[in-house]
């Protein structure tokens, strides 16, 4: 089992949606993955909003922070000067408030990985110059 998971919105939605095309390769990497999987409300956010057509889709959501699955482990209020650096640096990328969540908890983590369907993330450097370690997709 993996341990120390930071868990992006990509493969959250792909878990809960079905037809996803990178569902089978969430619920795959989800069954490896030992719990709590760790991640930021902008990324619950983005998952509520991106499956809100599907039955209950943002009630599944909630449903694996209420069980444990999911952990909200980042307060965004105690880091911002370091989240408005983050997005400056990547402004060209752009970076996004959860991807710049996500950095910042894999810095607080030195050993975690981030679980995830954004390339963007072989391009985000953790304090500046550490290869963020990533499981995602080999196509992307």
């Amino acid at each position: 089992m993996i341990r120390g998971v930071v868990l992006d919105t990509g493969p959250l939605v792909a878990f809960v949606d079905r037809r996803d095309r990178y569902h089978r390769w969430a619920a795959t990497h989800w069954s490896d993955v030992a719990p709590p999987l760790l991640t930021c409300e902008p990324v619950l956010t983005e998952a509520c909003f991106l499956v809100r057509e599907l039955p209950r889709g943002p009630s599944t959501i909630l449903e694996l922070v209420g069980r444990g699955i999911v952990n909200v482990a980042y307060d965004i209020e105690s880091d911002v000067e370091a989240l408005r650096r983050l997005m400056m640096r990547y402004a060209n990328v752009p970076m996004s408030l959860a991807d710049a969540c996500l950095v910042r908890m894999v810095e607080r983590h030195p050993a975690a990985r981030v679980l995830t369907l954004d390339r963007d993330f072989r391009v985000y450097r953790a304090h500046g110059r550490r290869v963020i370690p990533a499981l995602m997709p080999s196509d992307l």
